[in-house]
């Protein structure tokens, strides 16, 4: 796996980046590459990290596939479970692009006197990577790590996930403490929290609520500790301190997949999703999708049809307006997930401040608070949807599934580890209608298998990984499921 990136092309990247009056922070000369700064890398990497995971390949067409809240009006395939490697390279690509930025930007620093602001610099970097490696480690199981970003090392060796797990850990755990409000942080290049080091702090801890979260089942003494002190330390529980980046309604800086330019037909949103929704008469559903245009009814695609049409875009249901807007953010954290990773801690027997019925009702409030759902709508849905501690998994993961709407990965890696149904018990999601085109799934991957890229550049250690793994296929499970 070759990691190396040009620094006059990063550069190149960063000015056309800075084109857009938002993000036009800094200015860079071009020809002289010792100029490059962390603020520039910082930026990069924000950038191609979103840029990535919610381009129509990773988000769209795995994501939002596997997490069953969309189909597809062509490539049924891919709701069919048949991993188009365009989506998967993509997904891989976070080493080359936002992780080595990431990495640069932290050798600089080490050159650099330890003083303001370069240990909080580092610090949000590193809870960047932490983000980043997460995601793969979820995606595919055993990754390289220790030594992916090291320009001697061209054929990494793959990391044990469950190993990894306890270092991201640790490593937020050293971050959150590293971070320090008295001193300077980032100037300009930070456009998701501007360099305010209090919400990066508030962040370290919520990342940590998701990562021990998804280790409850495996190790569940190491993640009650890890969650009960994350929720002490501070995390995100309001709407101001969603991590988001800002995506804006000017080129080059839109939403990666937006209708400004062409009206977007590829995707409906899927029959599971309106039906369940339609039930509990959720206002969010109208402003996940629109009107059919023959209908003039939100109506959903029944899941992995198997039929190909580009009639499907007038049968059924487009995502909303909202979801296609050009200045639709790419979302790393909401208060919501973390309200709900609070609500199932307290179900679980956790001393995290706050009772379960509390933070169960503040996901959804903060979830209606993000889609502008009017506070009267909010409400009356709240009481329509009582937490009940006797049925907590299936009330709290289908809410939960709910507010994950667009977040398509995270939502997927939360379906594996929770496998919940409707409150009432009956399932939820389905088997694509027309059957599974891949033999060791029926319902969902669990995983996905190595990109191919691996296969060409890093043989051995790939071949290593699956075997340690049980196995590259996509219904492997991974060490947390």
């Amino acid at each position: 796996m070759k990691l190396l990136i040009n620094t006059s092309v990063l550069l190149l990247l960063v000015l056309y980046l800075f084109s857009c009056s938002k993000f036009d922070q800094l200015n860079t000369d071009p020809v002289k590459p010792s100029t490059v700064t962390p603020e520039q890398l910082l930026l990069s990497a924000e950038k191609s990290a979103m840029d990535i995971l919610y381009n129509s390949f990773v988000n769209n067409r795995i994501g939002m596939h596997y997490a069953q809240y969309w189909a597809a009006s062509d490539k049924e395939e891919d709701s069919r479970y048949s991993l188009g490697e365009a989506g998967n390279s993509s997904l891989w690509s976070l080493y080359s692009r936002p992780l080595k930025d990431l990495q640069t930007l932290t050798d600089l620093n080490r050159g650099a006197a330890i003083q303001d602001p370069v240990p909080n610099q580092n610090a949000i970097a590193g809870i960047l990577q932490v983000w980043l490696y997460q995601t793969l480690a979820d995606a595919y199981g055993n990754i390289p790590y220790s030594s992916a970003l090291s320009d001697s090392i061209p054929t990494p060796v793959y990391d044990d996930a469950a190993g990894m797990y306890a270092d991201f850990l640790k490593r937020l755990n050293e971050y959150q403490g590293a971070l320090d409000v008295s001193k300077e942080s980032y100037g300009s290049g930070d456009v998701i929290y501007n360099g305010d080091v209090l919400k990066w702090k508030k962040l370290a801890n919520s990342l940590i609520l998701r990562i021990a979260m998804r280790m409850s089942k495996a190790t569940p003494a190491e993640a009650k500790s890890a969650i009960e002190t994350a929720a002490k330390n501070g995390v995100i529980t309001t709407n101001a301190d969603n991590a988001l980046f800002p995506y804006t309604s000017q080129a080059p800086n839109q939403n990666p997949y937006n209708d400004f330019g062409r009206e977007q037909v590829e995707f409906v949103v899927s029959e599971t999703m309106v039906n369940f929704m339609q039930a509990l008469n959720d206002p969010r559903l109208k402003l996940y999708a629109r009107p059919a245009k023959n209908s003039k009814a939100i109506l959903g695609k029944p899941y992995g049809l198997g039929t190909n049409s580009a009639a499907d875009a007038q049968k059924y249901s487009t995502p909303g307006v909202r979801v296609y807007a050009p200045d639709f953010p790419g979302i790393l954290m909401t208060a919501s997930e973390v309200q709900f990773l609070l609500t199932e801690a307290a179900a679980r027997g956790m001393n995290v401040g706050s009772p379960a019925a509390v933070s169960y009702e503040a996901g959804i409030r903060t979830s209606m608070d993000f889609w502008r759902v009017p506070e009267a709508a909010a409400t009356t849905y709240i009481n329509s949807v009582p937490y009940h501690s006797a049925n907590w998994k299936n009330q709290v993961g289908s809410q939960k599934w709910i507010a994950l709407y667009m977040q398509g990965l995270q939502s997927w890696y939360e379906r594996l580890r929770l496998q919940f149904t409707k409150p009432d018990g009956t399932p939820l999601f389905i088997a694509p209608v027309a059957g599974s085109l891949d033999p060791n799934v029926t319902m969902v991957p669990s995983r996905l298998t190595y990109p191919v890229v691996e296969t060409n550049t890093n043989n051995k250690n790939k071949e290593a990984a699956a075997a340690a793994i049980g196995g590259d296929t996509k219904g492997t499970k991974l060490w947390w499921q």
